[in-house]
């Protein structure tokens, strides 16, 4: 049968129209973790450019329907803010503001201070009053000019040894120890309109929560601002350490600071070192063994994994007078950070959203723990 011209323009619009009825309806239907936790804490992602500059088709619903906070991946980093000597790049990092104040969205910028991603400028910095000076103009360079734009910084971040000890970074070899009360110290008459956070991985093991407990103490009682403490949260899904997290939640919370979780994400994948550690810069050979689930996520594995979620999401609900914010390193797996660190073309499964953006058993585990 011949249909005339117009008459065929009005069924092919018609049928989009109904597509796209049915893809609304799909995403309504689907739970929110924002509404779902709303009088409990904020929910968080951090985001990539692509996200940010909402060229990645997958989270365009996706981001503003789940969440209500949101991290830069590197944008606010230094090698990206400040690629060389007082030569600020805020392009991407306004969009991010940008793009929050547009879906209602508080923004956590990450990070002011830290040892890895630092300009290029700095690898062979030996004069301690160039790095003085670098400290001191980055930090209020950039924390001014978004206060009261960003909800919060991570002002350090990963300032820590795993026994509690401060790193050997170049920040505590040229300018000393109290380098940390400093930076908080600059970013609170930066920004006195913003969170200022501590944030860390491994924070929730005995050694290291004490350094952390020290130090949060050591700004205290300089008189100086901190605001909370991150713990990053980078666990194995068949090993959380779920006593040390509910220990580190009471300890920090008896500092009279906020606790966030704010790196969330539970790991699939052989671990190819016997310790726990988020150090970017550890690298590993990869092979088959390190790399088991090519095609899929076993059924049971990902039963497992749900089951971790819905057991730590339980443990925040207890705590959620203590606790300010749970944000989610990532959106969905397919971007996920775990799929290159440390072994690259790795394939990992550690977020509540498939490759597709779709639901996993965990994010319904998680939805879960509401109702009981």
């Amino acid at each position: 049968m011949l249909i005339k011209p117009r008459t065929h323009i009005l069924i092919i619009a018609l049928s989009c129209s109904l597509f796209d009825a049915g893809k609304s309806s799909a995403q309504t239907n689907t739970p929110s973790l924002k509404e779902v936790f709303k009088n409990d804490f904020l929910i968080g992602t951090a985001l990539n450019t692509q996200q940010i500059e909402e060229k990645d088709s997958g989270t365009v619903v996706l981001v503003p329907q789940q969440f209500n906070a949101v991290t830069p991946e590197n944008v606010m980093k230094a090698a990206i803010i400040q690629p060389g000597w007082n030569d600020f790049n805020f392009k991407v990092a306004d969009e991010l503001v940008d793009y929050a104040a547009k879906h209602n969205m508080k923004v956590n910028a990450h990070t002011l201070i830290w040892h890895s991603q630092l300009p290029p400028f700095m690898r062979h910095m030996q004069n301690a009053d160039s790095v003085k000076e670098y400290f001191q103009k980055h930090i209020t360079t950039v924390a001014s000019r978004y206060d009261g734009k960003v909800y919060s910084w991570d002002v350090v971040n990963e300032a820590l040894n795993e026994d509690g000890t401060l790193r050997n970074s170049i920040f505590l070899q040229k300018l000393g120890e109290d380098y940390i009360v400093e930076a908080f110290r600059l970013a609170q008459k930066a920004a006195p309109h913003t969170k200022l956070y501590y944030n860390d991985y491994n924070i929730e093991q005995p050694a290291k929560r004490a350094g952390a407990i020290a130090l949060i103490k050591k700004i205290q009682a300089a008189g100086v601002r901190i605001d909370g403490v991150g713990i990053q949260g980078h666990w194995k899904y068949n090993t959380v350490p779920m006593h040390d997290i509910e220990e580190s939640i009471k300890a920090f919370a008896a500092l009279g600071i906020e606790v966030m979780f704010t790196e969330l994400d539970l790991g699939v994948l052989p671990n190819p070192w016997d310790g726990k550690t988020a150090e970017v810069s550890n690298t590993a050979e990869g092979n088959d063994k390190m790399n088991p689930y090519t095609k899929a996520l076993p059924d049971s594995v990902a039963a497992a994994q749900a089951k971790a979620y819905a057991d730590l999401f339980s443990l925040f609900l207890k705590y959620n007078q203590s606790i300010s914010r749970v944000t989610f390193w990532g959106v969905a797996d397919g971007v996920s950070w775990l799929n290159g660190w440390p072994i690259r073309g790795r394939t990992n499964y550690p977020l509540l959203f498939n490759r597709q953006y779709k639901p996993k058993t965990a994010f319904y585990s998680v939805i879960k723990t509401k109702e009981n």
